[in-house]
């Protein structure tokens, strides 16, 4: 923003803290943080404004340069406007311009062209026949399908008893009897 670096910040910082003093710096920080806020707002109020000129400024010289198309399709629309009467015959009848007379005989002659032309070809005649039906062949014998072996699972009359291990004991060891008695 203003081109600080972090050890130019911290340096602020330390000088801060040093002559406003740990007690009064959260104040301090505060109020500057509220002066750039305000400050910012300001900015932006003062930018919207320009821009609000701005758009005032180009929408006075549009309508300007509407009002000189206007004014000069205007004055075109005074002057004497007089269309191009087609000529007349010796008895009051408007003969047809020349190009049309033009287009009526190439017209006639393309239309003695196509008549001229052979018609076209019939299609011939398209027949259906229904597809055989395939039937089944008599030697043949179906395929079984597989089917997948289950193992039975023995029931509990199937099952062998079960065998309990055979604990092992310890010697018991006698003491020798001295007389002593513990």
């Amino acid at each position: 923003m203003f081109d600080i670096a972090w050890s130019e910040f911290m340096l602020i910082g330390a000088v801060a803290l040093v002559v406003i003093g740990p007690k009064d710096l959260p104040k301090a920080m505060r109020t500057v943080g509220q002066a750039v806020g305000k400050i910012r707002r300001m900015a932006s109020e003062f930018q919207g404004q320009f821009n609000d000129a701005m758009r005032e400024a180009e929408l006075h010289d549009l309508k300007k340069q509407v009002e000189e198309v206007g004014g000069s399709v205007s004055s075109a629309m005074n002057t004497d406007y007089k269309p191009i009467e087609m000529p007349k015959d010796d008895f009051g009848i408007t003969d047809p311009p020349v190009s049309t007379t033009l287009d009526d005989a190439a017209l006639k002659e393309a239309e003695a062209k196509l008549a001229a032309l052979p018609g076209p070809e019939p299609l011939p005649e398209i027949v259906f026949d229904p597809a055989p039906v395939a039937a089944p062949a008599v030697d043949e014998k179906p395929k079984r399908k597989r089917v997948a072996k289950v193992e039975a699972v023995p029931t509990a009359d199937e099952l062998p008893e079960p065998v309990k291990p055979v604990r092992k004991r310890k010697a018991k060891v006698s003491e020798p009897d001295d007389g002593s008695a513990t």
